[in-house]
């Protein structure tokens, strides 16, 4: 949706637009193609996916991912002075918070599923279901 938002903002461009905007780099390299990356500039690449294999790393670390989703989607509204960029921004930091709360929700069904005396909170079935080999 940011790269639909994105194009749709700049697909009409005028070049002296594109140079004072200080767009013009970006405009040589991928003319008003939508290229993912940071706001620093960095492309985003598949190393940013994180994934453990175990249940409470990968539900935390989702529930990390959607709070640094909401702070960005924060940032551009404290930036933006476009209502209709606004709305769509609106729309999709609250659809952050919704999956923030239903990872939390995951990761204490999980939690409560495991060994009350698991302290470390870690998946006690896997390294069992190994020792047998």
């Amino acid at each position: 949706m940011i790269g639909a938002l994105v194009h749709q903002l700049t697909r009409c461009l005028t070049e002296e637009q594109i140079r004072t905007a200080g767009f013009d780099a970006y405009f040589v390299d991928h003319t008003a193609g939508v290229y993912p990356t940071a706001a620093s500039g960095f492309p985003w690449s598949a190393a940013a996916m994180q994934v453990k294999g175990d249940t409470i790393a990968d539900l935390s670390e989702d529930m990390a991912a959607e709070q640094k989703a909401r702070a960005t989607y924060d940032n551009i509204l404290r930036l933006s002075d476009d209502p209709d960029v606004n709305q769509v921004i609106r729309f999709l930091r609250e659809r952050e918070i919704v999956h923030f709360q239903r990872f939390g929700e995951a990761l204490r069904l999980a939690q409560d599923r495991l060994d009350q005396k698991n302290i470390y909170a870690v998946n006690p079935g896997f390294n069992a279901a190994c020792a047998n080999r």
